[in-house]
C-alpha cells in the first residue's frame, strides 16, 4: 500500500507517516497542496492520500478538489485530517471529495478504524488495530490493580498505563495519548475534575469515563465531570469479588468498546446513513407534552439542548435519563442553574401543568396516567425495561396514550435501544419523534435504533434540534 501525506507541519507529518507505515504503507510527504501535486505526478498513484485543510501555496479543500476532478486520482481515498472538526468544516471537506475525516490529535486505534472504514481493513495489520488502549487513574492501587486484570481479560481491551493521581495521569496522556482514559474522582495531587481539564486542553475529543463511587458527594462530583466534557461515568460497585467483577465487565468495559467504537468523526454533522430514511412528516398538530429519553452523554446534551426550548414552553417536558437516584437529584439542580428555569424531579401523583420540566428519579419508572389537562405523573418500581429504570420506553409509551397526536419525542445520545420501542407507540398514537444525528451524539445507540426503524420525522444536529422542538411549541402556543 502507497500513501502521501500532506501536511505543512513537519512534526505532524512525521507523525502520520510513523503511524501509517506501522499499518503497512509505503509513505512520501508534502508540504502543501502544490507540492503534493508534483509529487504525484512524478510517482505512482498511491492508495491513500491524508490532507490537511489549512496550508500555504495551495489549501487542503482545493487540493481535494483538484485530485477527484482527475480520472487518475478518483479511485483514490482521500482522508482528510485536521484540527478543525466543527460540522461545517466536515461538511465542506466532504463536498470537495474527502473520504473520510479525522480530528486531531488522533492515536494509533482512531487512524487504524478510519482505515478500516475507508476498505483497507485486510491489508492493515492485524496487531496495529487489535485492542482498544486504556489508562487507568485512580489513587487505590487495589482499584488499578483489580480494573487492569478484569478489563485486559477483554481482547477487545488493553490496559497499557496505569496512575495513582490526575497529576500523573495528565503526564501520562502527554507523554503517549491512549485510547480512552478511566478516570476516577477524588484523588489526591490532583482530582479527576481538574485531571479532565488538563486532559480536554490537550486532547478535546479523547474518551473518559470517570469512574466514581455511589455517594452524595460522589454524585455531585461525577455530575461536574460529565458537564466539564467526561463521555460517560460508572459508579465503582460493591460486593462480593464475582460481583464486583462481573459488574466492571458489564458496565465499564461495554461503555469503553462503544465510546471508542464512536468517537471518531465520521460523517458531517446533519449526515443520515444510507439505510435511515426519516419518517414523512405527518401534519402539523398541536404539542400537548414533550418526552426525552437520553443515557450516555445526557448531561451535557441536556444542558445544551433544553435552554433552546424549555424556558418559554407552555407544556409539559418529561425526561428520562438513565442515572442512579442520587444523580438525578443533582443533575436536576445542575441543570436548573444551567438551562434558566426551574428542573425539579417528578413526585408521585404530581398533577401536570403548563411549563413543568420534570426529571425522572433514578431507579422508578416515570408514567403519564390520566388526570387534569395534562395528565398526572404515577412513579413505580416495575421491573427494568431495556435493562433500565427509568427507561424511556415506559415513559414515551404512557405519554402516547394520554396525549396521543400531541406527543413529541424526542430521542438523545445513549447506548442500548430504550425509546426504540417507545417511538414506535407514539408514532402509532400520531404524535411525532426526533432524534439526535450521529455526528453529534456521544454514542449513536438510542437515537440510531429509532432512526434505522423510520420512525424518526428528522435526524437532526443538537442544536439544530432544540431549535426544532422549539418551533413546534410556538406553533402550539400561536394557535
Amino acid at each position: 500500500m502507497r500513501a502521501l501525506v500532506v501536511d505543512d507541519s513537519r512534526p505532524i507529518r512525521s507523525i502520520i507517516t510513523s503511524v501509517l507505515r506501522s499499518l503497512g504503507f509505503e509513505c512520501q510527504e508534502a508540504t502543501n497542496g502544490q507540492e503534493a501535486l508534483e509529487t504525484l505526478a512524478a510517482s505512482d498513484r498511491p492508495d491513500l492520500v491524508t490532507v490537511d485543510l489549512h496550508m500555504p501555496v495551495l489549501d487542503g479543500l482545493e487540493l481535494l478538489r483538484r485530485l477527484r476532478a482527475d480520472s487518475r486520482y478518483r479511485s483514490c481515498k482521500l482522508l482528510v485530517i485536521s484540527t478543525e472538526n466543527d460540522p461545517q468544516r466536515v461538511a465542506e471537506a466532504g463536498q470537495a471529495g474527502a473520504d473520510g475525516y479525522l480530528a486531531k490529535p488522533f492515536t494509533t486505534a482512531a487512524l487504524s478504524r478510519e482505515l478500516a472504514s475507508l476498505g483497507f481493513t485486510a491489508q492493515v495489520k492485524t496487531e496495529s488495530a487489535a485492542a482498544t488502549r486504556v489508562l487507568v487513574v485512580d489513587d487505590s492501587t487495589t482499584v488499578r490493580n483489580l480494573l487492569s486484570k478484569i478489563l485486559s481479560e477483554d481482547p477487545a481491551i488493553e490496559v497499557v498505563a496505569k496512575a495513582e493521581d490526575g497529576k500523573a495521569g495528565v503526564e501520562t496522556v502527554r507523554r503517549q495519548p491512549p485510547d480512552l482514559v478511566v478516570l476516577d474522582v477524588e484523588m489526591p495531587v490532583m482530582d479527576g475534575i481538574t485531571a479532565l481539564r488538563e486532559i480536554r486542553r490537550l486532547h478535546p475529543r479523547l474518551p473518559v469515563i470517570m469512574f466514581s463511587s455511589l455517594t452524595e458527594k460522589g454524585a455531585r462530583a461525577t455530575l461536574d465531570a460529565l458537564l466539564a466534557g467526561a463521555n460517560d461515568y460508572v459508579t465503582k460497585p460493591t460486593g462480593g469479588p464475582d460481583e464486583v467483577a462481573k459488574r466492571i465487565r458489564q458496565d465499564l468495559a461495554d461503555r469503553i468498546k462503544a465510546l471508542v467504537g464512536r468517537t471518531r468523526p465520521s460523517a458531517p454533522a446533519g449526515s443520515v446513513p444510507t439505510k435511515v430514511t426519516p419518517l414523512r412528516p405527518r401534519p402539523s398538530s398541536r404539542v400537548t407534552g414533550v418526552v426525552i429519553g437520553v443515557s450516555t452523554g445526557g448531561p451535557t446534551a441536556l444542558a445544551e439542548v433544553l435552554p433552546l426550548f424549555a424556558p418559554h414552553a407552555s407544556v409539559p417536558i418529561l425526561i428520562v435519563q438513565h442515572m442512579p437516584a442520587f444523580f438525578t437529584t443533582q443533575l436536576a439542580e445542575r441543570l436548573t442553574r444551567l438551562v434558566g428555569c426551574a428542573v425539579r424531579e417528578a413526585v408521585d401523583g404530581q398533577i401536570l401543568a403548563a411549563g413543568d420540566l420534570l426529571l425522572a428519579p433514578g431507579g422508578k419508572h416515570m408514567e403519564v396516567v390520566k388526570d387534569g389537562a395534562f395528565g398526572r405523573i404515577r412513579l413505580t418500581e416495575a421491573a427494568p425495561e431495556n435493562s433500565c429504570r427509568p427507561a424511556a420506553d415506559v415513559l414515551f409509551r404512557t405519554a402516547a396514550s394520554i396525549w396521543g397526536s400531541g406527543t413529541l419525542g424526542v430521542v438523545l445520545t445513549g447506548m442500548g435501544r430504550d425509546g426504540l420501542a417507545g417511538s414506535r407507540s407514539i408514532v402509532e398514537a400520531g404524535g411525532s419523534v426526533l432524534v439526535q444525528d450521529e455526528f453529534t451524539s456521544v454514542v449513536w445507540g438510542m437515537p440510531g435504533e429509532v432512526a434505522r426503524a423510520g420512525l424518526a420525522e428528522n435526524v437532526l444536529p443538537l442544536t439544530q434540534l432544540g431549535t426544532e422542538v422549539g418551533l413546534r411549541l410556538r406553533r402550539h402556543t400561536s394557535r
